[in-house]
């Protein structure tokens, strides 16, 4: 497989040969640093601790990651009172809300956070508008578990919006008084929309010093922006409750391409291929590598024989491990053994 770090405006379909059938791979794709740390705190808790280790919610939001830990023997539970009295839980990287936490403590769970770092920000804002006085907005997908746990921090002030008409019909204590967060994994542009209508509905509406749009969901949605319109097809590896990669597939369908979300190769339909020369093929941050290469095999053999790895940007991200583990880690027997 070529690898290439050229720009995607450099990457052209061969004019007037349609016989070669060709691959785009997208970089950067896959796993971001959040998800990382998250799959590396319950790999570590599980080495450290032993089986079983209990995990609140899908550590990640991709089958394959979870059913690996499950087999390893991480336990994945909806809620809290499904963990018995004093055992070790791991919150997912989607964040929890403080009533979560509250929980924990009344069942005397021994609790380690994988709440991604840029998650956590997030609920510092929302903390610190609150503290503030502000009437807060969530924009996001409210059956969504970070948008959920961001709520918790300040329930009484914070209203969850997802379309410009919820927008048009909020109704604050004091619109002088606003502000605004949004949900980490949201496209770009459908971000962009929803503060627009937030602003022209509350014109001294504040938001974050930074965007909560994390750098990977923004990295992958770009490397597609860049490249769909040179492929036939877009393939986003992800799983269907995966937020970031549903928002690749509209993304490319936006630009004019057609996408599908599929959460391995055996999920591709022969229809999809016909009349199609160029695919291109992307991984939301919580698809692991070995099903975008069981893509491309499953490619390769249906003759899509070039495989050309585009690097839209360069994506070095690293995010340490939280002071819960570390701290077991640095005191439990194993712990010499386990790093």
């Amino acid at each position: 497989m070529s690898q290439l770090t050229e720009s995607a405006e450099n990457v052209r379909p061969s004019q007037g040969d349609t016989r070669t059938k060709r691959v785009l791979l997208l970089k950067p794709r896959g796993f971001c640093a959040g998800v990382v740390r998250a799959i590396d705190i319950v790999q570590i808790a599980l080495d450290t601790f032993g089986a079983p280790i209990y995990v609140r919610k899908e550590i990640v939001h991709n089958s394959y990651v979870v059913n690996d830990l499950a087999q390893k023997g991480a336990i994945f539970v909806n809620e809290l009172d499904e963990v018995p009295e004093g055992a070790r839980v791991i919150y997912s990287a989607h964040g929890v809300s403080p009533a979560v936490r509250d929980g924990a403590k009344e069942r005397k769970l021994k609790v380690i956070d994988a709440t991604c770092p840029l998650v956590t920000k997030v609920h510092i804002e929302a903390i610190k508008f609150a503290k503030q006085g502000y009437s807060l907005v969530l924009v996001g997908h409210r059956d969504h578990e970070e948008i959920q746990g961001t709520q918790g921090e300040a329930p009484e002030v914070t209203q969850v919006v997802s379309t410009v008409r919820e927008v048009e019909e909020l109704e604050v204590a004091d619109p002088k008084k606003v502000a605004y967060l949004t949900q980490t994994t949201l496209s770009l542009d459908e971000a962009r929309y929803m503060i627009e209508a937030l602003k022209k509905k509350y014109p001294e509406i504040v938001g974050p010093h930074a965007q909560d749009i994390c750098y990977a969901t923004e990295n992958r949605q770009s490397a597609v922006k860049n490249v769909a319109h040179e492929a036939d097809l877009v393939l986003v590896v992800g799983s269907r409750n995966s937020s970031n990669s549903n928002r690749l597939v509209e993304v490319s369908q936006k630009i004019g391409t057609q996408s599908y979300l599929i959460d391995k190769a055996e999920d591709i339909q022969p229809g999809w291929l016909e009349g199609v020369t160029t695919v291109a093929i992307t991984a939301g941050a919580s698809a692991p590598e070995i099903l975008v290469q069981e893509v491309i095999a499953y490619l390769q053999s249906k003759g899509y024989g070039s495989v050309d790895e585009v690097e839209v940007m360069p994506e070095n991200v690293r995010f340490g491990l939280p002071e819960e583990i570390i701290s077991a880690i640095a005191s439990a027997p194993a712990a010499s053994s386990s790093l």
